[in-house]
């Protein structure tokens, strides 16, 4: 049998520890010994794969209390760790010739906010309830590049340009680093000839369906991998509803999804 999938493999530990931000001893005052910061880890990771409640956490697996687990995941967070753990293993990707610049594709799936809180809104496609939207952008294999999480009301097309600015330079090949595609595709939502005009002027070609097309037809035969991805992301359960009421708190849990996501097409190459 394989390992639980919370555990944090040697991998991904020796990619992830030296990013993490070092904390000061005390000397006069030590307190308790805090829980080592790998064990945090596979609590934080429990909690993205099982859904699982922070107060619910099983300490008897060594995890440390759910609050622990919590306040590491904002300190780290805050500190940026999340964000470029994903440039270094994107990085490794480029370096490998396995990220496919030629295009990228966005696309957003929507998500209930069952306690509401910041960077919700009331959802068009369920019924007025409290929701968010996770905004995605991938390579031409599906990888994903960078995520955005906003209300569930926001209009698609409004973070068009901000996910194509927050994808990372991104290093391992030869020349400058490397974050922009060649051309970027999306769906019918996407429609807006102004957005066609700003996405060129960053000299991308735009791939974007016009209203009234087939869906699967023309562009779409190359936008199904980030539909792909978001079923890679939901996969992590603790994605599949938005439980905390701050946003930054999910925005890690995303953020840290795509890390896994993006580690796993690294293991693919062995």
């Amino acid at each position: 049998m394989g390992a639980s999938p919370w555990i944090v493999s040697d991998e991904l530990w020796g990619r992830i520890e030296p990013l993490l931000p070092r904390r000061e001893r005390r000397f006069r005052y030590p307190g308790r010994r805090p829980v080592p910061d790998r064990e945090v880890l596979c609590g934080i990771l429990f909690v993205l794969r099982t859904g699982i409640q922070w107060e619910h956490l099983p300490q008897e697996l060594g995890f440390g209390s759910g609050m622990t687990c919590w306040r590491r995941l904002r300190d780290w967070n805050e500190a940026g760790v999340w964000q470029r753990l994903h440039e270094v293993l994107l990085a490794e990707l480029n370096a490998a010739a396995r990220l496919d610049w030629s295009r990228a594709v966005v696309d957003s799936s929507h998500v209930r906010a069952s306690k509401g809180g910041s960077n919700t809104g009331p959802s068009p496609v369920d019924r007025g309830q409290p929701g968010s939207k996770h905004h995605l952008v991938t390579d031409g294999h599906g990888t994903p590049l960078a995520v955005i999480l906003t209300g569930g009301n926001r209009n698609d097309v409004t973070q068009l340009l901000p996910l194509i600015d927050a994808i990372p330079a991104t290093r391992g090949r030869r020349g400058h680093p490397r974050r922009k595609p060649d051309s970027l595709f999306a769906d019918r939502g996407y429609d807006h000839d102004i957005y066609r005009d700003q996405v060129r002027a960053r000299r991308i070609a735009p791939a974007i369906a016009r209203r009234g097309t087939r869906h699967g037809t023309g562009p779409g035969t190359y936008r199904w991998v980030v539909e792909r991805t978001f079923a890679w992301l939901h996969g992590f359960k603790r994605l599949r509803i938005r439980w905390e009421r701050r946003a930054d708190i999910h925005e890690a849990f995303l953020k840290l999804a795509c890390c896994l996501i993006t580690l796993r097409q690294i293991n693919s190459l062995c």
